[in-house]
């Protein structure tokens, strides 16, 4: 063992060992953010080509259409996870490079890509964990209307039904979507993603349909793959009130329907959150016949993806929700390059909080992580930080376990640097840093203290 290498063990107590032989580990990655290659191979356009075109949308016009070059470059970036003994990746299908105009015509050099970027993980012994929708829309499908349209249901099926059936064979462990919670609340409601949208029938109606479709394609992957593994993820954040008032209370335990159980309940059979957030009532207008039951799915498993806490305080100007978050920096509290807090203990409660549900029957931690300000010195990247953020994190997954919490896995948000939605390439939250211009790969030293955890 060299220097480094004891030297990254003794600064954590850490074992793999301690999480049992079954606990999954992995990085977690998504299409539109590392695959760029944007129109390469008959790809059609996605939601996100058109919202980075947009004057002022994203942090100093920075867009995807190259991004990590992972397109082109994925069997190198495959060997460098081989070597960093990283077992699972986490990766999405981009819908559009799939089927280009979302429904219909196939794009056969799409389905071609996935082929070769699967075979080449089994080949590395890299298990491959995919999600199915990670915010990437196919933009002819938004013409129509998009998530706010109920037509997507039927969209949303075929698509499923075809990567099931060309994939099916090697991919034992699915997601559906991506923390629905946060593509249709930044996308129909905020407008600060992709397709922009500020309204809140369109925000009512998308989470309606996000919730059928979560459902619907867990059903569809079950139906055709028996055998698979299939779940979905959540967003999530450890809430408190920022003063000990009961308006305070109350606009926290609001923020939690929102936020947190909005999208997961529903799949529990439980219905939405109404008695907390009244004017989600209003979701009931965009109810079929039905519709009730066809939101519940028993997944095999739910993914957690926490990055922070939340303070929550009363906020009477605040439409709907009657509540605000203080922001981090506000607080004076320690926190990341996004402003959220370093709070380690607040992916011990969310695990807790969702492990409490009698649905629930697995956790995976499919996202965790942290961007820092990283820089290059001398070709390395002393991203001290970042790996204390993850030790701290992963004691607390183990406390948790500990409790009888089942969480059986965990993913490292992200494998690289890469476009970071409307914060543009500012933000880095990669194990392996990315010079974009040259695109050269610089593992950095929370990447080496994963590998050395990791090390058989």
């Amino acid at each position: 063992m060299d220097n480094e290498a004891a030297a990254n063990q003794e600064d954590s107590p850490l074992q793999k060992e301690d999480f049992g032989q079954e606990f999954k580990w992995g990085v977690s990655t998504a299409a539109y953010q590392i695959e760029g290659a944007h129109t390469a191979d008959g790809k059609g356009a996605s939601i996100w080509d058109e919202f980075t075109q947009r004057k002022g949308k994203i942090q100093r016009g920075h867009h995807a259409n190259h991004t990590c070059d992972f397109y082109n470059r994925y069997p190198q970036d495959l060997e460098l996870m081989q070597a960093l003994h990283i077992p699972c990746f986490r990766f999405s299908f981009s819908w559009p490079r799939i089927i280009p105009e979302g429904t219909g015509a196939v794009n056969t050099k799409g389905l071609d890509y996935y082929d070769r970027l699967l075979d080449n993980c089994l080949q590395r012994n890299i298990e491959p964990w995919v999600t199915l929708y990670h915010w990437d829309l196919p933009a002819a499908l938004e013409k129509r209307g998009g998530w706010a349209n109920r037509d997507i249901v039927s969209w949303f099926q075929e698509y499923v039904s075809l990567c099931a059936q060309k994939f099916g064979d090697r991919v034992k462990h699915w997601m559906v979507l991506n923390e629905p919670m946060a593509f249709v609340g930044a996308g129909y409601f905020l407008g600060v993603h992709a397709p922009g949208r500020r309204e809140l029938g369109a925000f009512l109606a998308a989470a309606h349909h996000a919730s059928l479709c979560q459902a619907e394609g867990g059903r569809i992957l079950k139906q055709l793959l028996p055998h698979a593994e299939v779940g979905t993820t959540f967003s999530c954040s450890h809430l408190e009130p920022y003063r000990p008032l009961e308006r305070d209370r109350n606009a926290t335990r609001r923020v939690d329907a929102l936020l947190n159980r909005l999208f997961l309940e529903p799949s529990l059979g439980l219905g939405y959150p109404v008695a907390d957030v009244p004017y989600l009532r209003r979701i009931e207008k965009y109810f079929a016949p039905g519709d009730e039951a066809r939101l519940a799915f028993d997944f095999d498993f739910i993914g957690l993806q926490n990055y922070t806490r939340e303070l929550v305080r009363y906020s009477f100007f605040t439409p709907f929700l009657q509540a605000k978050l203080v922001p981090a920096p506000k607080r004076k509290v320690p926190h990341t390059v996004m402003k959220w807090e370093i709070h380690p203990e607040a992916i011990y409660q969310v695990l807790k909080k969702y492990s409490a549900y009698a649905g629930v029957k697995k956790i995976i931690i499919t996202e965790n992580g942290a961007a820092f300000p990283d820089t290059v010195v001398y070709g390395q990247v002393h991203d001290l930080q970042r790996k204390q953020y993850l030790q701290d994190h992963l004691q607390q997954v183990l406390r948790a376990k500990q409790e009888g919490v089942n969480v059986q896995g965990y993913f490292v948000w992200s494998f690289t640097d890469n476009f970071e939605w409307a914060e543009g390439y500012h933000p880095r939250f990669g194990l392996v840093y990315v010079d974009f211009e040259t695109q050269q790969r610089i593992v950095k030293a929370s990447g080496q203290w994963y590998s050395q955890f990791l090390q058989p």
